[in-house]
């Protein structure tokens, strides 16, 4: 019995395979394993080959899998372009419908199986999903009753009928299946799981909760993917608690509805991906000298332009940390897990009220899309914490001045009131402004002003959670590995592969982007003899922060991969092991 099996379903988009991958997945999920999920789909309503590739494991994982042992297809075109992937004691079920061939050179076995002739005896053709389900279920020597109450919930409110009908079509897939398989039968089951209850979500879903946790009650957005998902979540569930979601016409509205409802004093930010932030960035400046708090979640896509929108990349990074004009304080920080994406969010909006400046929430389309098994969140280690805002405001003595809103303080951060609050009146521009707001051009108050803005970050390194993560188990290192975002699962499983060769191999993952926690990282650098920087860009762009914040050019390489494919495990260690066999390597 096996330890995990890695499980394919493909076919067009549209004809059921994001819902069969649903199925299998929650049913999985329930009997205690551990799932990663991620799905290749086009930037088109139907038509156009997708899949749903899940991992299934008796351990945590945190990346897709590179190989496969079950290829589901509804197509030639699905055996055609996955086949490849699939292990030489691989199956291959497809539907008999289309007449499938196996390639010379399959490792795999097909088995033809009739999901559309079964499912047309139950009742309709649609159901051949459930035939699929079925099957696996054969394969894995899995119980079909297992998905009986995933079922129910699914299809219960079409009636009983409609229940049983699904559960015979998947009945009736599971028996044709096992007498195909043969002497085949029981060789890809696994292991028994451990049976604890385990949430089941995309990234996307966590940073809706996190945002929920943290206080909003107001997001408005633009839908685009692949963040729409986060909207689309709290339309469902802000209105629960008194907030609501607002469709803007596009993303500069988006952008500045959450800045002024911020600054009236309702938690609430916006979510897009790399056109929208660039849409954004004048405002984003806008909010950075106001020093009103704002919270922006870019979910990185394949660029530029409309580029690869349904595709994984990570080039973002520079213009999330230079694209707005001139100098102000922003925050940039990265989450590696659904898990942290959480608890991110929740820190993402104090950092926001407490240093009064624009807050980047990086992720990438693995990390925001991919389905996981998440450990249910701890609400204990929720706090919200507001900063620097007043209650109550003391009467001045001249009637005629402002509140100094915009007050040169030691640590660069002012006092702060909401509209409304006694005495705490006092002018908002754009414009560079004294303390109490009022517009000026004096070149000392420019001075000044400036450099109390830029004082607020000073300490934030320090203060942030783990600006730095990963595995670092040696003092010294043959290689560091490092990277951001959704690359940590697959730099991880690459270490542990070279740490069973010999290899002493510590792993670093950059958590906050902006600013650089130069003296977390700079250690793990100097103590190592080669670096390798992963990333899904083609310009090396968070290798270029490292060697910008801390120098050390000469041991620095890159990984990159930038097709819109995730970047594997198999695919680090070869590439770690070719740069540990040479002094330096172009990968």
């Amino acid at each position: 019995m096996r330890d995990q099996i890695i499980w394919k379903v493909g076919g067009q988009q549209g004809e059921g395979i994001e819902s069969t991958g649903e199925i299998f997945s929650v049913g999985m999920n329930r009997l205690g394993y551990h799932l990663y999920g991620y799905r290749h789909f086009s930037s088109r309503i139907k038509g156009g080959h997708t899949n749903n590739k899940i991992r299934v494991s008796t351990t945590p994982i945190q990346t897709v899998a590179e190989d496969l042992d079950i290829l589901v297809a509804f197509d030639q075109e699905t055996i055609d372009l996955n086949y490849h992937e699939l292990n030489e004691e691989g199956i291959i079920i497809a539907d008999a419908k289309f007449r499938p061939v196996n390639p010379e050179d399959s490792k795999a076995e097909l088995h033809p199986v009739p999901f559309t002739e079964i499912a047309k005896e139950q009742g309709t053709p649609l159901m051949k999903n459930m035939v699929a389900i079925g099957a696996t279920c054969a394969v894995m020597d899995l119980d079909v009753s297992l998905f009986t109450n995933v079922i129910q919930e699914i299809f219960g409110r079409k009636g009983d009928d409609m229940v049983q009908k699904n559960m015979k079509s998947m009945e009736e897939g599971y028996h044709y299946m096992k007498e195909s398989l043969g002497d085949v039968d029981g060789t890809l089951s696994l292991k028994e799981a451990d049976g604890q209850k385990r949430m089941f979500m995309i990234g996307n879903e966590a940073i809706a909760l996190g945002a929920l946790a943290a206080g909003v009650r107001f997001m408005p957005a633009y839908p685009i993917t692949p963040a729409s998902d986060i909207m689309e979540y709290l339309i469902k569930k802000l209105p629960d608690v008194g907030g609501t979601v607002i469709q803007t016409e596009d993303e500069i509205a988006a952008v500045m509805m959450a800045i002024g409802s911020n600054y009236a004093g309702a938690r609430s930010f916006t979510a897009s991906a790399g056109p929208g932030l660039s849409l954004m960035m004048e405002s984003i400046g806008l909010a950075g000298m106001t020093e009103t708090p704002l919270v922006v979640v870019d979910t990185q896509r394949g660029g530029p332009s409309t580029g690869l929108p349904t595709k994984q990349e990570q080039s973002d990074l520079m213009q999330m940390i230079y694209g707005t004009h001139g100098d102000i304080p922003k925050v940039v920080m990265a989450p590696s897990t659904a898990e942290e994406a959480f608890y991110d969010m929740v820190e993402a909006f104090n950092i926001a009220d407490e240093y009064q400046c624009p807050v980047i929430f990086l992720s990438d389309l693995q990390l925001s899309l991919s389905k996981q098994t998440v450990t249910p969140f701890d609400l204990d280690k929720v706090e919200i914490r507001r900063g620097k805002l007043l209650d109550e405001v003391p009467e001045r003595e001249d009637p005629h001045s402002y509140f100094k809103r915009y007050e040169i303080t030691e640590d660069g951060i002012s006092p702060r009131v909401l509209p409304g609050t006694k005495h705490g009146i006092h002018h908002v521009t754009g414009l560079e402004h004294d303390q109490e707001g009022r517009p000026t051009e004096n070149t000392a108050n420019r001075k000044a002003q400036t450099e109390k803005r830029m004082r607020k970050l000073q300490h934030l390194v320090d203060n942030f959670p783990r600006p730095v993560d990963g595995e670092t188990p040696h003092d010294e290192t043959d290689l560091l590995l490092v990277g951001f975002n959704a690359t940590r699962g697959a730099i991880e499983e690459a270490r542990e592969q070279l740490e069973s060769e010999g290899f002493n191999v510590n792993h670093l993952h950059i958590r906050l982007i902006h600013p650089f926690p130069t003296e977390h990282v700079k250690p793990y650098i100097d103590s190592a003899k080669r670096v390798l920087v992963v990333e899904n860009n083609a310009s090396g762009q968070l290798a270029s922060i490292i060697k910008m914040n801390v120098g050390q050019v000469e041991k620095i390489q890159s990984y990159l991969k930038y097709d819109g494919d995730p970047i594997f495990p198999g695919e680090i260690y070869e590439g770690s092991k070719e740069l540990l066999k040479h002094e330096h390597i172009n990968i």
